[in-house]
């Protein structure tokens, strides 16, 4: 009955600022064809998927959130090139912890406290 998730939206307080971290560091690519939704927000190209960055005010507490992103909420994204993501979030000063798994992956936060986990698809 369903084949895929298709996006997945993520609440930020700046849409600029989630841009640096969701574009600039990370370099996921923007997706200009986003129509005027009436508020601020961007969508960002994952494959054939997509994140939905939706500029709201933030009803998530950042204070009492699990310091490992896995027992928390989150949006697992996979990278063929993980060894090379560690080197960037470390260039760039975003902390991250490896999964308790035992998979070749890690989990870090954007501004707001939002958790993305990023999975070895090698």
């Amino acid at each position: 009955m369903f084949d895929s998730i298709l996006h997945s939206s993520i609440i930020v307080r700046d849409t600029e600022a989630a841009l640096h971290f969701y574009h600039t560091i990370l370099g996921f690519e923007i997706d200009h064809s986003r129509p005027d939704l009436g508020y601020p927000g961007a969508w960002l190209k994952i494959g054939k998927q997509q994140i939905h960055l939706l500029e709201v005010p933030n009803p998530d507490p950042t204070t009492n959130r699990p310091q490992h992103g896995g027992r928390d909420r989150h949006t697992a994204v996979a990278t063929n090139q993980f060894d090379e993501l560690l080197v960037l979030l470390k260039n760039n000063s975003i902390e991250y912890t490896l999964s308790k798994s035992g998979r070749k992956a890690l989990f870090c936060r954007d501004a707001d406290g939002n958790t993305l986990e990023f999975i070895s698809s090698n």
